[in-house]
């Protein structure tokens, strides 16, 4: 009996307090909901991953198809126009792409003849250009000069042997027209989708409005017809204020003497309605065909009444005009140049202000976005 007891207990034997159940204990909800947070922060980190690699990937049919789309708003009037006279949109739409090509080309014509006659002018101003270029090489000589005498020679690396790799232009050259030919040929699809997009117009509405589920169907509507409200005015606000803005360069221009001002005026006063770089941009044209003539008193001149002009754009005709159909804080704003910028280059610093507010209109409708909408707004 003993010997059988002892053999049973051996084949037996009792396992720790700790290690007796090998199931998993259930979750408790608490626990379920931080895991289900977490898992579901890291699909949105990897969805916006994604997205902005299709983006930036992308990057040139997408500013193409933006590009579209705030001219086909731009051309929508003159489409209603034409269905109101019982002309049939087809018909219609084609007039307007065909009025934007002709406006395309005269702007195109004008501005050759102008370079052209500044070009022509400028052997007569050949000494006075030279001039000045030797007074700002000058300039610069004294400054170096300057420096070097306060700052001591590293002589550490002067016997240095630097071998450099003579530049193949002729593969550059075979680069920049491939690019240039690219570029092109997609700039030349612009036509076709502002076409199709005026005169398909409805039909794209509809269609998009279908695409999501009944309950939601009204929200995509009203929140869709937001946003081509605020594309309108901001176009119809922005051509406005850049009409102002030529006016009055062309007049001050006018009075300063600038050469050719009745076409550096409107392209200044365009111009400076780029955000933070418009006022730099702005102030390059009337310089560059006043260079044979400018002096620091009338380069001044040109500073301040760029400088002038984009403030009260900015501060007072911009808000008026524009900022009750955008409603982005200036916060909101800066960050948007600041991505756009780098995400898509001096097409992302024009198209920055319309996306950021379609956004906004967007998290404004969607109850789970509601936040970074009010985040984003004035």
């Amino acid at each position: 009996m003993n010997e059988t007891t002892v053999e049973t207990r051996q084949e037996t034997p009792a396992l720790p307090g700790p290690e007796r159940s090998s199931a998993r204990e259930p979750l408790t909800d608490t626990e379920r909901r931080l895991y289900l947070r977490a898992q579901t922060a890291a699909l949105v980190i990897i969805a916006l991953g994604g997205v902005l690699t299709l983006m930036y990937v992308a990057r040139t049919v997408l500013v193409l198809t933006m590009v579209s789309v705030l001219l086909a708003f731009m051309l929508a009037p003159v489409v209603e126009f034409c269905h109101r006279m019982r002309i049939p949109r087809p018909v219609g739409s084609f007039l307007a792409v065909l009025l934007l090509c002709l406006a395309v080309y005269g702007v195109f014509h004008v501005s050759f003849a102008q370079a052209n006659e500044v070009l022509d002018d400028l052997p007569k101003y050949s000494g006075r250009i030279r001039a000045n270029l030797n007074q700002l090489r000058l300039r610069a000589e004294r400054v170096r000069q300057t420096t070097r005498n306060v700052l001591p020679d590293d002589t550490s690396d002067r016997h240095a042997l630097t071998v450099k790799q003579s530049p193949n232009w002729v593969e550059d050259l075979s680069n920049d027209a491939r690019n240039v030919t690219e570029v092109m040929a997609m700039v030349a699809f612009v036509p076709f989708l502002v076409f199709f997009m005026l005169s398909w117009q409805e039909h794209v509405r509809a269609s998009t409005v279908m695409l999501f589920s009944v309950e939601n169907r009204h929200t995509a509507y009203t929140t869709i017809g937001l946003i081509a409200q605020m594309i309108r005015s901001f176009i119809v606000g922005n051509v406005f204020i850049g009409l102002i803005l030529g006016v009055v360069s062309t007049i001050a221009f006018w009075i300063l003497g600038v050469p050719y001002f009745y076409v550096i005026g409107i392209i200044s006063g365009v111009v400076s309605l780029l955000p933070y770089l418009g006022i730099v941009l702005a102030v390059l044209p009337p310089v560059v065909v006043s260079v044979s003539t400018l002096t620091m008193p009338r380069f001044i001149a040109m500073v301040s009444v760029v400088a002038v002009s984009h403030l009260i754009a900015l501060n007072v005709l911009y808000p008026k005009i524009i900022g009750s159909r955008l409603q982005l804080n200036p916060l909101a704003v800066t960050l948007a140049l600041l991505f756009w910028g780098w995400l898509w280059g001096a097409m992302g610093l024009i198209l920055a202000v319309p996306l950021t507010a379609a956004i906004k209109i967007i998290c404004d409708h969607v109850e789970s976005l509601k936040a970074f909408g009010d985040w984003m707004g004035a």
